[in-house]
């Protein structure tokens, strides 16, 4: 494959059409070993971006590792400038981009928080799992980050160094309202899971408003190691329902299951996410969509 490790494409450059030089390919791959076999017995030392990935089987340093970008690129002096790297660094902590499914802006309206004020607090947390703390603030772990709904001041807050502070992620913000002011009961969980076809609303999850699974497939699915690291660093658990299956808990009594099978070279490699049947009775097929959307960007991302 002409694209380094680094992310330069070796196949729209002229040096590797005359012959002067060659690909470095992924960091997975057999050019990578020949490139850093040659670049020690000609330069005396490998490329360090290169070597760290073949070291640690990243293909790509861009789409692959959670630590881009890395020393190994802020020294320099190439393949890319200190602006481009400040862009990617700036870009990857913020969050999540907070599109609806007909690509507009999310917003969560005044009204979802006014009607969550004239909730019980109380019946609240046992319903959900849910923690009271004080002030109309209610605490829950989303995956592997520790968060709080404000309700008195009306935002979502996460813990950064013990404090807790505004996150401006309206995806989950508009999923955890709509989820407390909606739930009525302790639903089950583990005992009937579905697809989201199998759903009342099942009809929503299709054409532009298809579960974003696409994404995950082209990043993990062939990839299952990177998968699995990416879920258990998001607190997620290993579940036998596929090659390699993981549930994720976005919140603590509402579950996501991430199937993945990997290809051969008869069938491509597949990916699933399944529900508990009850996230029905607390969520609607919009809100589900942009519960899974965040919840897939931070398998992709390696983090909350």
């Amino acid at each position: 494959m002409p694209t380094g490790a680094c992310g330069i494409d070796c196949n729209v450059c002229q040096l590797r059409l005359t012959g002067a030089c060659s690909t470095c390919g992924p960091g997975t791959s057999a050019e990578a070993q020949r490139k850093l076999e040659a670049q020690q017995r000609i330069l005396g030392s490998p490329c360090p971006i290169l070597a760290c990935a073949s070291i640690n089987r990243i293909a790509f340093c861009l789409r692959d590792c959670a630590k881009f970008p890395c020393e190994n690129f802020s020294a320099g002096p190439y393949p890319f400038s200190q602006g481009f790297l400040a862009m990617q660094e700036r870009r990857r902590q913020q969050p999540p981009q907070p599109y609806a499914p007909d690509g507009s802006h999310v917003t969560v309206a005044s009204e979802y928080w006014h009607r969550l004020r004239n909730q019980d607090p109380g019946l609240i947390c046992h319903r959900t799992g849910f923690v009271a703390l004080a002030g109309e603030q209610l605490a829950f772990r989303f995956l592997n980050a520790d968060m709080m709904v404000d309700i008195r001041q009306g935002c979502l807050k996460r813990s950064i160094n013990g404090l807790w502070q505004p996150a401006e992620d309206r995806l989950l913000e508009l999923a955890t309202v709509l989820y407390l002011i909606s739930v009525q009961d302790v639903y089950p969980l583990g005992r009937d899971i579905v697809g989201p076809k199998d759903l009342k609303e099942g009809h929503f999850f299709q054409g532009p408003h298809e579960l974003k699974i696409a994404p995950l497939l082209e990043r993990y699915g062939k990839d299952a190691a990177g998968f699995r690291g990416a879920a258990e660093r998001l607190d997620g658990e290993a579940v036998d329902m596929a090659d390699t299956a993981f549930r994720l808990k976005p919140f603590p009594r509402i579950h996501l299951y991430y199937l993945l099978w990997e290809g051969d070279d008869e069938f491509p490699p597949r990916m699933s996410v399944l529900f508990d049947r009850s996230i029905e009775h607390v969520l609607a097929a919009d809100a589900i969509w942009g519960l899974v959307t965040r919840v897939s960007t931070a398998l992709l991302r390696g983090e909350v």
